[in-house]
């Protein structure tokens, strides 16, 4: 008989048992798969569209810095409104870290599933995403010139040239956010997008828009260029011509942002061929000339005259309006202003206008810069007229000495040598003036010397002016009216003063020279180098003394220090600028005491 043997499981044993077999087959594939896959990367894993699976870290590694190195350190492209821009990414700090993506890819295939499914199942695509750097150095100016890249809003405009009315369009102005610029920038780097990055901006629309601009264009601008514009002043006719016109019209918004015009009546009548025209229709104001007679008396020698003139104002009153108009309408007449003459034979003598006060001359070599400037200047100045109180101002009187102004380049003294500038020469006149001044005894307010002394004027009694940092002013405290007389010739110039004596007599006192210094050599070149002969420096005092009833009742000091004249030589010979030594001053100069 056979003996059957059954076996028993005590069931409180067998669970254990069957999940420890479990356990060690899991942990045997597990191991396996590692040992199945060594360093490789997981099969079917793709970082952007690159596939890595299968590969070693290091050959990862280089994939990727071969695949997606360029487009990681190429240039973003951004879009600022409707303007395009470039940045590098690492004007924000940003790069893909690689060998952190390979890690990150390695890391994430080496779960126990993971490991197990790719013994079991064929491999599965999956995506792992690049490591990118964010704690790189940003570049502040980079990152500015971004935040910059936007542009102001521009209003709608009209511009005028050649007789034609042309429209500018209107701007959107925007602004990039610079608080969000590098944010966006960063979230989109390396992303698959369509197009550039849009960088978030504030829109700000123009205050003269497309149909105000089209407006003003067709209701004032066009009409303004259809024709001329005739006028009548003080009896004749003066043409304004499409092309005259537009040179001075322009047009600007108001308060509510409407264009409106806006014409430069100063320009328009400066325009050559409109200041012929309004000159022939209108003069100036002259005042009373004098003379003085051989009792030293001032006398006129011609009555004022009244002027009639046209205005700024009144001419842009009278144009304006016509503008808009067509055909025969657009003709007006111009409103006139007679301009009294400020000194006339009438109110000479109650003004003071009596007597010569003092005079003075100053001769010079000739030179054909010399006789134009010392003419031009004193033409400007001939005729003034200082009321009591008021101050005489060179600078104002005469205006910059420009080749407008009627200047030319002469010579000068800068920087202790002669040199070549325009309104050379004009010192001359400056230093007659501040004699005339001198022995008149009126009230010094501003002077100043040369640099270093020149012969032919008085030792401490002369000056120069410079536009804009010298002047020569003076004022009238003689309690009349002063009356300017000057006039030059070729080699001479001299400026009278007339008005009444406030003392019988101005003397000059001068001391001797004191503290002298020895000149220096020096050599120069090029064009503007001017051959100097050399003089000492010194200084010297000249008393002014107020002399009445036979008594000084008052004295005044003026120190002047004067740097070594040096000599100077120049590489190319020059013709001398400098006057000889043995030049001598003429008229009271030369004499001392001097008198009015």
């Amino acid at each position: 008989m056979r003996r059957v043997h059954r076996l028993t499981i005590n069931r409180r044993t067998a669970l254990p048992l069957v999940g420890g077999a479990a356990v060690l087959g899991f942990g045997g594939l597990y191991l396996t798969g590692l040992a199945v896959a060594g360093d490789a990367i997981a099969d079917g894993t793709h970082v952007r569209g690159v596939d890595i699976g299968g590969m070693s870290r290091t050959e990862a590694k280089t994939a990727l810095d071969r695949a997606l190195g360029p487009a990681a350190a190429a240039p973003i492209e951004l879009r600022i409104g409707d303007r395009a821009e470039k940045a590098a990414p690492a004007a924000f700090g940003l790069s893909l870290d690689t060998a952190a993506t390979v890690d990150h890819a390695a890391r994430a295939g080496a779960d126990p599933f993971t490991v197990i499914g790719r013994l079991l199942t064929p491999a599965e695509k999956r995506e792992v995403e690049p490591v990118i750097r964010t704690d790189g150095p940003t570049s502040t100016a980079e990152v500015d010139r971004i935040t910059a890249a936007g542009r102001d809003a521009r209003d709608g405009d009209i511009t005028f040239e050649d007789g034609t009315a042309r429209a500018t369009a209107p701007v959107t102005g925007i602004a990039v956010r610079a608080d969000q610029a590098s944010d966006t920038v960063r979230a989109a780097y390396l992303r698959p997008q369509a197009g550039p990055v849009a960088l978030p901006v504030d829109r700000k629309p123009p205050t003269v828009g497309q149909q105000e601009t089209a407006r003003a264009l067709k209701e004032f601008a066009e009409p303004a260029m259809s024709g001329p514009v005739t006028l009548k002043v003080a009896g004749k006719t003066v043409t304004l011509t499409p092309a005259a016109l537009g040179k001075h019209l322009s047009v600007a918004p108001d308060a509510q942002g409407r264009l409106v015009p806006k014409l430069d009546a100063k320009g328009l009548l400066a325009e050559p061929a409109v200041a012929r025209q309004v000159a022939a229709a209108t003069h100036p104001s002259r005042g009373a000339t004098f003379r003085v007679d051989s009792a030293g008396r001032a006398v006129v020698a011609q009555d004022g005259r009244s002027g009639v003139q046209v205005t700024e104002k009144a001419f842009a009153d009278a144009v304006v309006p016509l503008l808009t108009r067509t055909g025969t309408a657009r003709t007006g007449e111009v409103a006139v202003t007679t301009v009294h003459p400020r000194l006339t034979a009438a109110n000479a003598r109650s003004m003071g206008i009596k007597e010569k006060m003092s005079s003075f001359t100053v001769n010079f070599p000739a030179a054909p810069y010399r006789t134009t400037n010392v003419g031009r200047a004193v033409e400007l100045i001939n005729g003034s007229v200082v009321l009591p109180g008021e101050t005489w101002s060179f600078n104002k009187t005469v205006g910059e000495r420009t080749k407008e102004n009627g200047f030319v380049d002469g010579i000068m003294i800068n920087d202790g040598r002669y040199v070549k500038s325009p309104g050379g020469g004009v010192s001359a006149v400056a230093t007659t003036m501040y004699n005339a001044m001198f022995f008149a005894g009126v009230q010094p307010i501003e002077h100043g010397a040369h640099s270093f002394y020149i012969e032919r004027y008085p030792e401490g009694r002369e000056a120069t002016v410079a536009w804009g940092t010298l002047d020569l002013r003076w004022k009238n405290d003689s309690g009349h009216a002063i009356y300017v007389q000057a006039q030059s010739t070729d080699t001479s110039l001299t400026i009278s003063l007339l008005g009444t004596k406030k003392y019988d007599e101005i003397r000059a006192t001068q001391g001797p020279r004191t503290n002298t210094t020895p000149p220096a050599k020096r050599t120069g070149s090029g064009p503007t180098c001017e051959v100097q002969t050399p003089l000492e420096g010194f200084d010297v005092a000249v008393d002014r003394v107020f002399v009445q009833g036979g008594q000084e009742v008052k004295r005044e000091t003026y120190r002047t220090h004067y740097t070594p004249r040096d000599e100077v030589t120049c590489d190319a010979p020059q013709t001398p600028a400098a006057p000889s030594p043995s030049a001598n001053p003429t008229g009271p100069a030369a004499g001392q005491p001097g008198r009015a």
